[in-house]
């Protein structure tokens, strides 16, 4: 049996849509952090069991993803972002691949996601471990941290039917306040590093070359570069922050 887990914090916008595909599941759970819209009172609608956990000054999902996951009743977990649609196809095949012998004890699924009103090549499959068992599993609380899953974890086929479907459609702005958190939420764990001017030289740089070049963002055109540079410079203002607090301590 599977629980689908979705943190939320004021996630009316796309929460319906997103409980109607999961809707099939065998529970869903929704673990609100002090939701001030419609978020509680949509997912109720939905039969969703609601579980709480305090916002603070928290300003990203990980800190509350390790509590959400352990409030699931059944043994296998999928986490959904509340922007984030499961497909029939998807769910079928979760369904199938647990009632296999053999089946891993985690599972990367592909990801779609757009960009400036375009399906962005460059991201795709864009693989998050999002299906796993719940015994054993515990998710860091840090920024772009993955679930840690006791035992083997597999890649589902990257066909585009059995992708999550993002249904945040990112804009420039959108992307720079991103980087602006993200990268606020790094600072502490790159604290011992020590960036020279070559690292804002060479890692930009790398990182425009993979999503522009290996990862096919040149097929996006202009977006497609757009990205790429947003990519450079998340790693430009990543590194500026660290410095910034080596030399405030």
């Amino acid at each position: 049996m599977i629980s689908v887990v979705i943190n939320t914090y004021n996630a009316e916008k796309y929460l319906a849509e997103v409980l109607e595909s999961v809707k099939d599941f065998d529970e869903m759970v929704v673990c609100d952090m002090d939701s001030t819209d419609r978020t509680v009172d949509i997912a109720r609608q939905y039969g969703c069991r609601v579980v709480h956990f305090p916002k603070g000054d928290i300003n990203i999902a990980e800190p509350a993803r390790d509590f959400a996951i352990h409030q699931a009743t059944h043994p296998w977990v999928l986490v959904v972002d509340a922007d984030e649609v499961v497909s029939r196809a998807l769910r079928d095949y979760l369904y199938d691949i647990t009632s296999r012998p053999d089946c891993p004890d985690g599972l990367y699924l592909p990801r779609r996601n757009y960009f400036m009103g375009r399906f962005m090549h460059a991201v795709y499959p864009d693989y998050i471990l999002r299906f796993f068992r719940k015994e054993g599993a515990y998710w860091p609380p840090t920024v772009h941290s993955k679930p840690e899953v006791k035992g083997r974890t597999e890649h589902a086929p990257k066909h585009l039917h059995l992708a999550l479907k993002h249904l945040s459609n990112d804009t420039i702005s959108g992307r720079l306040l991103k980087t602006d958190v993200y990268t606020d939420n790094e600072v502490d764990r790159k604290l011992s590093h020590h960036f020279g001017p070559w690292d804002f030289i060479s890692r930009p740089t790398h990182r425009f070359f993979k999503s522009y070049i290996l990862k096919g963002g040149f097929r996006d055109g202009l977006p497609g570069f757009i990205y790429a540079c947003l990519d450079a410079t998340y790693q430009v203002v990543m590194m500026g922050k660290v410095l910034e607090r080596q030399k405030k301590e």
